[in-house]
């Protein structure tokens, strides 16, 4: 994680500078601007990202990484430069506040459907046993035995067509996509055995345990602007990773007293009721470099729905 809230000063949130100021500009991008019509200078984006402590060179690094990725482009050819947001980042930033915001609001839809993939190679194929892997977990496969992956649900096109592209022409190599559903689901036996549920849960109950006094001093109201820009983004960049790493599964394969509704529960808290805190000291911070800052600066929430949604601004 980018940030941190350390456990035992809940109250005054500090900073811990990470290693990748690109993940942590991505996130507030993600968080607080929703306009590919902002021009953002540069000045700016330092002087964002020095909150977190990150040094000068350190952020316009990243910035370079994220116009090389496609997230952030330049505007015009002035110095210093002037960017802006890409409708691909846009749509991208939309759609995981959507899913990092809606997480766990509601149990899956069980049919108890699912993908599994068994591939064989030979021994000296180690390279694309590697790829196969790589690519299996980014789809968001388990393994549950050694060369048999398993993931919930019926969409086995991106799978196959995965495999397809890293497989084919190997010698030697097989590999199979099968719908599924197992004889004792819930059972020692069944798809859960695929999953380090024990270390999940340890984690929401790290995650609990990271923010618990945060949100006491939130509901104390002792968090003002400077320290709220810092915890809500440290809350969502903690939270973030859970999406991608929770599985979803029915509460039938669940452990009992499963700890996720509580962490969601947290986030949401502290998410909602520093945003406008969180909002107000970007634009203080952003202001001396980018005078049109509480034009386009506003903050994501979670709706009824739990999709999120920007704050009311007029533009």
């Amino acid at each position: 994680m980018s940030v941190h809230v350390a456990a035992d000063d809940a109250g005054a949130p500090r900073v811990q500078a990470g290693p990748n100021p690109q993940h942590l500009l991505t996130t507030l991008l993600g968080e607080y601007l929703d306009s590919a019509d902002a021009d953002l200078p540069s000045a700016a984006v330092v002087a964002m990202l020095g909150e977190f402590g990150i040094s000068e060179s350190s952020a316009r690094a990243a910035l370079s990484r994220l116009t090389k990725r496609g997230l952030i482009a330049v505007r015009g050819a002035g110095r210093p430069p002037v960017y802006h947001l890409t409708a691909q980042a846009i749509a991208r930033h939309r759609s995981r506040m959507d899913q990092f915001l809606s997480f766990g609001a509601r149990p899956p839809r069980w049919t108890g459907d699912w993908v599994a993939v068994c591939f064989s190679l030979p021994q000296s194929g180690q390279a694309p046993r590697h790829a196969v892997r790589k690519a299996l977990g980014s789809l968001g496969f388990a393994r549950l035995y050694d060369s048999v992956w398993i993931r919930p649900g019926t969409d086995a096109g991106p799978v196959s067509r995965e495999l397809r592209d890293i497989l084919d022409g190997v010698e030697g190599g097989r590999w199979s996509v099968m719908h599924t559903r197992f004889a004792e689901e819930a059972g020692p036996r069944g798809p859960a055995a695929a999953y380090d549920l024990a270390g999940l849960a340890a984690a929401y109950e790290e995650f609990i345990a990271r923010y618990s006094g945060l949100r006491v001093a939130v509901r104390n109201g002792e968090i003002d602007a400077t320290r709220a820009l810092v915890a809500r983004t440290s809350v969502m960049d903690s939270w973030r990773k859970f999406p991608d790493v929770d599985p979803d599964l029915p509460e039938h394969l669940l452990p009992a007293r499963w700890p996720r509704q509580a962490a969601r529960d947290l986030m949401l808290e502290i998410h909602s009721a520093l945003g406008a805190l969180a909002e107000a000291r970007l634009i203080e911070v952003a202001a001396p470099y980018w005078p049109d800052a509480a034009r386009w600066i506003t903050h994501f929430r979670a709706s009824e729905d739990s999709v999120s949604v920007p704050a009311d601004r007029d533009r």
